[in-house]
Order: C-alpha cells, then structure tokens, then sequence
C-alpha cells in the first residue's frame, strides 16, 4: 500500500501538473475512440501498450478477456460494451489476448479449478475456443479464445446494430509479454501481414 501511496503522490506532483489542460478537458468531456478489452493480468497494461492518453480508452478487463455471448439477463461485460457502443459511439473494439495467460493455460493443461468454482465456471466462456483447440497449447488457444470473444461480441445488440451500419470495427490482439510484439489475427487465426507489428495508438484509427 505504501507504494501505491507514493505513486498518488508523484502523480499529483509530477504528472498531473504537466498535463492539467488535458485533465481539465477530460474533466467535462468522455469520448473514447476504442472499446480495448483485455486479461485482468497485471503484466497486461492497455494504455502502456498503445501509447495512448487518458480519454483515449474505455476499458474492458476480465479474467481471460473473455466476453460472455448476449444473454437476456444485464451483467456488468454486456452493460459496459453498451454504454461504450451506443452512447460513447467507439469506433473499434479490439478483443486483446496475450502470451503465458493463465486462464488460457489451466484450461489447455487441464488444472484443476475445483478449489476456484467461480473461475471454472467463468472459464466455460472459453469452451468453444477449447474444443478447436488440441489439448496443451496455449499459444493456439490464446488466440482461438481471441476470435471466440469476437463472435460473442457480435451477438449483442449494440454492437450487431453498429456493425450493420458499418460504424465498428472488431479487431483482434494477441500481445507477447516478453517481445512487446502485438499480432492483428484474422477471421481465420493466422496473423494478418499487413499487422506485424500492429501500429499504435489505436485511438483514432478510422473505423
């Protein structure tokens, strides 16, 4: 707690100062250009990742960055992927997998969640992501999960509307913790050449 104190106190002498106008503006005025949604990992840090500002994000983070599929019933995943779509209007929504997961990895080892029921049961998420998955390989089934969340993302509402009218764009990520390297997937799961490396920032890119 000590450290997290200290970094308060740099950030009010250090940071805020030397960019109050863009507080002071963000103060009145939310407007994001992407949806990321990424792994709670810590290692895993969106705005560090893409060179972004404050503002420049609305963030998603959930074990796995995993994204339930539309459900009649309102959850926190589906009320925050709403409020970013219709009433923030983001233009992209990137799905961020990354290397040495380890939601990913205890389900390719197959470990053993009875202690965790809560994130067995939240890891069901990724069942369709494990069944084309061969048993044991995790970067595969990082990336499968990628491209499952994006196919659940299309079932809500807001999101299917926006795409329809051609006002979204759905990517998706794959970060590797130790290169720095971010891959672009396509439909398929192989990487797309015109994205190694992807290049960031994502906010503002045309939709």
């Amino acid at each position: 707690m000590q450290d997290l104190a200290e970094g308060v106190a740099r950030f009010q002498r250090d940071v805020f100062p030397a960019k109050a106008e863009l507080f002071a503006r963000l103060a009145t005025h939310h407007t994001p250009d992407t949806l990321f949604i990424s792994c709670s990992d810590a290692r895993v840090v969106p705005e560090l990742i893409t060179g972004t500002e404050p503002g420049d994000l609305f963030v998603i983070r959930t074990a796995g960055n995993l994204v339930p599929a539309h459900t009649p019933g309102a959850d926190g995943v589906a009320a925050s992927i709403e409020y970013a779509v219709a009433a923030l209007g983001v233009r992209d929504i990137v799905v961020c997998g990354h290397s040495a997961c380890g939601a990913m990895t205890a389900l390719a080892q197959g470990h053993d969640l009875s202690g965790a029921p809560a994130v067995a049961a939240w890891l069901r998420h990724a069942d369709a992501s494990q069944a084309r998955t061969a048993a044991g390989d995790v970067p595969a089934l990082v990336r499968q999960n990628v491209l499952a969340q994006l196919a659940n993302l299309a079932t809500h509402p807001s999101v299917a509307r926006a795409l329809a009218e051609h006002r979204l764009t759905l990517r998706g990520w794959v970060y590797d913790i130790g290169t720095g390297r971010v891959e672009e997937l396509t439909a398929t799961g192989t990487t797309a050449a015109s994205a190694v490396p992807v290049a960031v920032p994502v906010a503002g890119d045309a939709a």
